[in-house]
């Protein structure tokens, strides 16, 4: 008999994307099961063209005194989606509902990810992975199942016609994105070490693509300023790209450079070499899938977990671009 299941997962891009994973854990417990997805517009994208995935239903939904479901992972401890999770009909749940005002959890395997969330202690001592958490969470075995992204004929020719507008050479394409959002300012590389590092980059013969978003457009374009009137060429993604178009163009890089962030995991979903800089954020709970070279800052546990909404001009210079390089060299051998 088809078991009908339903995931809820709303959060940032990046951790959407993270959490595709468990669609194999999924299937691989319940073969024959329909999967349902509940998310916000913002993330739908994500997860369009995904073949695990049978419906993706979009908030505000509402769910019908009929809908009913065999089993409800609710991975998000945000009250509106907990609230929702225990109202919703389900025979088995795991992950979050809200009660009296707190999070709870439905199963006791879930306990230790919430705990990582409220306990500092626990959040800077854990040496698990977000999707080991997570299979934890759901009960599933985890055995480092990929993050899945789906590109399309439409978003490859994009890609496509980008490279071909601007002549672009992609066998020694890196692509380097640094932004972040304004919660986590110290995220973000030094301005001034991502140009210096593309100036060495361009000794060594290789192209750069800047990547960004819409928040990175001016930053760009005074690097681009710079760059150019000291005779080194470098591409840009059109900062309002969809969430597949700039996929599409990572998935054009040799090698991936890159922060904590949405762009570290479309990387590793397509398979790219990257090098992740970790300045305030946990490297412990990402996955590498024998792909990633992290590299950590040697100040991050004086603003990990307590301070890490800080912003702090010595932290984000703490990386060096030789320690870049050296990572770089590291994956070439691979």
């Amino acid at each position: 008999m088809t078991k009908k299941i339903l995931i809820i997962k709303l959060g940032a891009l990046g951790d959407v994307l993270r959490t595709t994973p468990i669609l194999l854990g999924i299937k691989e417990k319940f073969n024959d099961s329909e999967i349902y997805w509940l998310t916000k517009k913002d993330s739908v994208e994500i997860l369009e063209n995904n073949p695990y995935i049978y419906k993706i239903l979009v908030l505000p939904y509402n769910f019908s005194e009929e809908d009913k479901f065999d089993v409800l992972y609710n991975f998000e401890i945000e009250e509106e989606p907990c609230k929702l999770a225990l109202k919703i009909k389900a025979d088995k749940k795991y992950g979050f509902y809200y009660n009296q005002g707190y999070p709870n959890s439905f199963n006791l395997a879930s306990e230790y990810y919430l705990n990582t969330f409220f306990d500092d202690i626990i959040k800077r001592e854990n040496k698990k992975t977000y999707q080991e958490m997570i299979f934890e969470v759901a009960e599933l075995e985890y055995r480092k199942q990929p993050i899945i992204i789906y590109l399309n004929s439409d978003d490859k020719k994009y890609a496509e016609n980008f490279v071909n507008k601007d002549n672009i050479k992609i066998e020694k394409l890196i692509g380097i994105h640094m932004g972040a959002s304004s919660r986590w300012p110290s995220k973000s590389w030094s301005k001034n070490k991502i140009k210096e590092l593309i100036k060495r980059l361009n000794e060594r013969n290789y192209s750069v693509m800047l990547f960004g978003g819409p928040n990175e457009k001016n930053e760009h374009k005074k690097l681009n300023e710079e760059l150019v009137k000291e005779g080194i060429e470098v591409y840009y993604n059109d900062p309002n790209n969809s969430i597949k178009q700039f996929a599409s163009l990572v998935n054009l890089c040799k090698f991936m450079i890159c922060s904590d962030t949405f762009a570290l995991h479309v990387s590793l979903a397509l398979k790219k070499p990257t090098i992740g800089l970790f300045f305030c954020t946990s490297p412990n709970e990402i996955e590498d899938y024998s792909l990633l070279k992290k590299i950590t800052s040697p100040l991050l546990y004086d603003f990990f977990p307590d301070k890490m909404n800080l912003y702090d001009e010595k932290l984000v210079n703490s990386i060096s671009t030789e320690e870049v390089l050296s990572a770089l060299d590291i994956l070439l051998t691979k």
